[in-house]
C-alpha cells in the first residue's frame, strides 16, 4: 500500500490524481484487517489473519480498469452539453451562493443520514483507514462532524408532533440518548430548511429515509421528513415503501449489549416525495 501511495503523490495532474485516490481509497479496505460486509471498525479474527494475503495491486489495477471502463461510458452517454461538478459544504451550516443561488434548484435526490453515526450507520469508522491513508485531516474525528455528531442540549425542533412525542417516549427511559435524537433532527431540520431555500418553485424533493428505532421506540423519519418540508411551503405527493434487498447493517443488532436482548434493524426504506408550493 505504501508504494502505491508514494507513486500516487508523485502524479502531478490534480485530476488524475484524484482518479487514482478513488481506487486507491477503495484498495484500502479491500486489503486491511477489518471485516468485511459492516460499517463498523472490526478487526478480523486471528486464525483468519494469519491466512490473509491481499494482492493489493492486482486490486488496485482492477479498481483502475473498471473505474476507467465506467468514466469512458459517462463520457459518451452525455447529452446536449450536460457537465457534472462536485462541490462539498455541510448543508446544516449553509449551502454557498456562489454554488448555488436562491431559488435555482429543479430536483433534490438524497438519502441523508438516518440518525447519529455513533448508533445508526458508522460512516466514520467506514471511511477511517482511507481517510488516514490519504490525509485526511483528523480522520478518526469524522464523525463528530456530521449530523447529530455534538451532543447539544439546547437542540430543538419544531413542526413535528409525531417527532417530540418519540423523544418523549425516549426521554422517559433514557434522557441521554433523547436529546441525542434530538440533537440529531435539529441538524436534519436545519439542512432542509437551508435546501428548500434554493428549490425553485413547483420542483421536487426526494429524500430516501429509514425509520430507526431507539429505546424501543420507533421513529418516523419519513413522517418527520414530510412535517419538515410542509414547513417550507412543500406539499406532500406521496410515499414510496420499498423493501432494502441487501445492505451492510446486520439484520438484528444488541443497543443494550445485554446477553441475549436484540432488535431489528431498518429493513424497508421510505422514498418521500414532496413539491415546493
Amino acid at each position: 500500500m505504501a508504494i502505491i501511495k508514494t507513486y500516487i503523490d508523485k502524479i502531478n495532474h490534480s485530476d488524475i490524481k484524484k482518479f487514482f485516490l478513488t481506487a486507491f481509497s477503495e484498495t484500502i479496505r479491500e486489503s486491511s484487517l477489518t471485516k468485511k460486509g459492516e460499517f463498523k471498525l472490526v478487526r478480523i479474527p486471528e486464525e483468519k489473519r494469519l491466512k490473509f494475503n491481499p494482492d493489493c495491486f492486482g486490486i488496485m489495477l482492477y479498481k483502475l480498469s473498471r473505474n476507467k471502463k465506467g468514466l469512458v461510458e459517462f463520457s459518451e452517454i452525455k447529452r446536449n452539453g450536460a457537465v457534472s461538478e462536485i462541490h462539498g459544504f455541510n448543508t446544516v451550516k449553509s449551502i454557498p451562493k456562489e454554488v448555488m443561488e436562491d431559488e435555482s434548484v429543479d430536483v433534490v435526490v438524497t438519502s441523508p443520514p438516518y440518525g447519529d453515526s455513533r448508533t445508526t450507520v458508522a460512516y466514520g469508522q467506514y471511511s477511517r483507514l482511507s481517510n488516514q491513508w490519504m490525509g485526511i485531516e483528523n480522520a478518526p474525528q469524522i464523525d463528530n462532524e456530521l449530523m447529530g455528531g455534538k451532543t447539544n442540549k439546547t437542540s430543538k425542533v419544531n413542526g413535528s408532533t409525531v417527532l417530540n412525542l418519540a423523544i418523549e417516549k425516549i426521554g422517559d427511559k433514557d434522557e441521554k440518548r433523547a436529546t441525542e435524537v434530538l440533537t440529531f433532527f435539529d441538524d436534519y431540520q436545519k439542512s432542509i430548511n437551508n435546501l428548500a431555500k434554493k428549490m425553485k418553485r413547483n420542483k421536487y424533493a426526494c429524500y430516501v429515509v429509514g425509520n430507526r428505532t431507539v429505546k424501543d421506540e420507533k421513529i418516523p423519519m419519513d413522517e418527520i421528513t414530510k412535517n419538515f418540508f410542509e414547513a417550507n411551503n412543500f406539499k406532500h405527493i406521496e410515499t414510496i415503501v420499498r423493501n432494502i434487498p441487501n445492505k451492510r447493517m446486520p439484520s438484528e443488532n444488541s443497543p443494550t449489549n445485554q446477553v441475549g436482548k436484540k432488535s431489528s434493524t431498518m429493513k424497508q426504506e421510505y422514498i418521500v416525495v414532496m413539491q415546493k408550493q
